[in-house]
């Protein structure tokens, strides 16, 4: 009896003892969390309850050369409702008008609104989702409806701020503006204008919020302001002209469409200051929808074809090898190499004996071919480094993201580039690559001089229009070629369009000059099935002193309808001189300031009358101004393509007819005699 007693007495012990070792333990670790740990066991309950958002800024603006916007940040505000936090009498006097005025903004019932209202609050829904992406005046609606006007407190507002970019001229320079996205795994993507100055000045400073975390993963802001107030960016103004962006824009599409391309691009530079008026890429989608896929000016690097002649010519005559007035044979239009490959002229049978000169405005590639063959092929290094000179083979160092890098194969570089067809094949431009803005530089070299100007995109930076930095005319060679060489280019250049046999000729007019050469580059040749071909014109107007140079480059143009540059590319080229030069006058010259413009306020008027009274039927566009007939037709969601120049001559769907959504309408214009 006594050793049972004992043994259980022992077992007492020993589980007392285990109890007093366990509080121990307990003790322990409440005094380390408390002292040791505490401070971090804090920060984890803190981090997981309330964590610092950061509040994006708004982007700053960009502006075009005359003050115009170009990309704009818009904030827009979602409204969501505590149902918890508002005390009883507070939600039960104010929850039948808050419906109301939700009913009456939404155009819903208000006893919808009240039944769901009542029920978040008995599921203690803290999160409740009013309105979605408003702007900021209906945000200040919402700030003074019922409950809502009493803030977060007492009247459960939650209201989440976000900022989207938007483009006022639409797809209009859309891709060169540009933007900056973050996809979901991180990737930032910069294209364009915005991409590339937003680091510097268009991105501004994140704000900061204290945000509570209210369950399945819900976060609401703890007070009704920002712990630290975002500041914006600075606003960016480009050397974008509207007026001109818009001719070339619509020129480039009215082209691209009716020889059924794969994509084009067109570029405007200042003659003198390198400051890029106009820029525009459009490619087609599966549709045939075209809009401003890529940038193809910037980017996409590719045999120029024949508007490498020049740079050719220009080095041969720099080395003084040949001269505009020599002769050569284009014998039967074929030269041929190692018994094997050959080059052809597009005329058969060739053009006989001609002048260099000749056969740059006729484009004869024999004639060419021949005359750099024949100087260098004992030394084709001297040629390659005659196109360094002329820094034809570096890039531009725009800051636009993507600049393509050109190629010229060079017989001391061991890339594979280099072979025994290589200098006849460059000389007429095959074999090198070059982005259009590149290739268009040179030309503006030569309209400007020699003086070889980098295309500039921005002109200044502003703070509440205030300037904080402006950007100036950067030259890249002080002189590309010699004076003399200069002079005979540009002749060449003036001869292409002013000659009856050369290849620009159907672009001339006696009312207009500019200087410029085509292009027709054969692409995918290696495989016939696969055979396309890329049309350009590059060149400058006026012909004697040059304001501006331009090239259109057109791939792929649909080979039954017309794929020659003159052809192709030529009259956009044509067309965008023409609006600058003719349609639109540089100056206005004003006798008087009162003088009442009875013509101008009658096409006003009767543009203003038309527009409000037709919204959905087509309208009698006779007689109205080609640019006031465009814009109301595109207003109406409609599909424009214009014939001619000046006012509406006829119209493809008759007055009175009813519209369609993106309903494609032809427009032929005419001058009045």
């Amino acid at each position: 009896m006594e050793a049972t007693e004992k043994n259980i007495l022992n077992r007492l012990y020993f589980i007392a003892g285990c109890m007093f070792i366990f509080a121990l333990l307990v003790v322990f670790k409440l005094v380390s969390i408390q002292f040791v740990q505490g401070e971090q066991y804090r920060d984890l309950a803190e981090e997981r309850t309330i964590k610092n958002v950061e509040i994006p800024a708004n982007r700053g603006n960009v502006y075009s050369s005359d003050g115009s916007l170009l990309a704009t940040s818009v904030p827009k505000y979602d409204i969501r409702f505590d149902a918890v936090t508002p005390s009883q009498k507070t939600f039960e006097e104010n929850l039948k008008p808050l419906c109301d005025a939700l009913a009456k903004f939404h155009g819903t019932s208000s006893s919808k609104y009240q039944q769901s209202i009542r029920k978040a609050r008995v599921n203690k829904n803290r999160y409740v989702l009013l309105a979605k992406n408003l702007s900021y005046s209906d945000y200040l609606k919402f700030r003074s409806f019922p409950m809502l006007k009493l803030g977060a407190f007492r009247g459960g507002l939650i209201v989440e701020q976000t900022t989207k970019r938007e483009h006022p001229m639409g797809g209009i320079a859309q891709r060169t503006i540009g933007y900056e996205r973050t996809d979901e795994q991180g990737n930032v993507t910069r294209p364009g204008i915005d991409g590339a100055f937003g680091l510097k000045y268009l991105r501004g400073t994140n704000g900061r919020r204290l945000k509570q975390r209210i369950g399945k993963g819900q976060w609401k802001p703890i007070e009704d302001f920002n712990q630290i107030e975002p500041k914006d960016g600075l606003d960016v103004y480009t050397t974008i002209d509207v007026n001109i962006q818009d001719i070339a824009h619509h020129a480039l599409l009215e082209q691209l469409e009716k020889y059924k391309a794969d994509h084009g691009c067109v570029v405007v530079m200042e003659t003198q200051t390198g400051k890029i008026r106009a820029i525009s890429n459009l490619g087609r989608n599966k549709e045939g929808y075209y809009y401003e896929r890529l940038n193809y000016a910037v980017g996409e690097s590719h045999e120029p074809g024949s508007t490498f002649k020049l740079m050719a010519l220009a080095t041969a005559l720099e080395d003084k090898v040949i001269d505009t007035s020599d002769i050569v044979d284009t014998e039967n239009g074929i030269l041929t190499f190692y018994n094997k490959y050959r080059v052809r002229d597009s005329k058969n049978g060739g053009y006989g004996k001609i002048s260099v000169s000749e056969a740059f405005e006729v484009s004869s590639n024999t004639g060419i071919v021949k005359a750099i063959n024949e100087n260098y092929k004992a030394n084709p290094k001297k040629f390659v480094d005659g196109l360094y000179d002329m820094n034809l083979n570096n890039q531009l160092d725009i800051p636009i993201i993507g600049e393509g890098k050109p190629i010229i194969p060079d017989p001391d570089i061991k890339d594979g580039r280099w072979s025994g067809i290589a200098l006849p094949w460059m000389a007429y431009g095959y074999g090198v690559s070059f982005t259009p803005l590149q290739t268009l530089t040179f030309y503006n070299a030569i309209a400007n001089d020699g003086e070889m100007v980098k295309p500039r995109f921005l002109s200044e930076i502003k703070e509440f229009g205030n300037t904080i930095e402006s950007f100036d005319k950067e030259v890249i060679n002080e002189q590309v070629c010699s004076p003399s060489t200069i002079a005979k280019l540009k002749q060449l250049l003036k001869n292409v369009v002013e000659k009856k046999h050369g290849t620009g000729n159907g672009l001339y007019s006696e009312n207009f000059s500019m200087a410029g050469k085509t292009g027709t580059c054969q692409k995918d040749y290696s495989d016939k099935d696969k055979l396309n071909y890329i049309s350009s014109f590059v060149g400058f107007f006026p012909a004697d002193s040059p304001k501006y140079s331009c090239i259109v480059v057109i791939h792929e143009p649909d080979k039954s309808v017309g794929y020659y540059g003159a052809d192709v590319s030529g009259p956009v080229f044509q067309k965008i001189a023409q609006k600058i030069y003719t349609d639109t006058p540089i100056i206005d010259d004003v006798d008087d300031l009162d003088a009442s413009l009875s013509d101008v306020e009658e096409n006003y008027e009767n543009y203003y009358q038309i527009a409000q009274k037709y919204k959905t039927i087509m309208p009698d566009l006779k007689g109205l101004p080609a640019m006031d007939a465009l814009t109301l037709l595109e207003n109406m969601g409609m599909r424009v393509t214009l014939k001619g120049s000046g006012v509406v001559k006829n119209q493809s769907v008759p007055q009175g007819t009813k519209l369609k959504a993106n309903q494609s309408i032809v427009l032929e214009l005419s001058w009045p005699n």
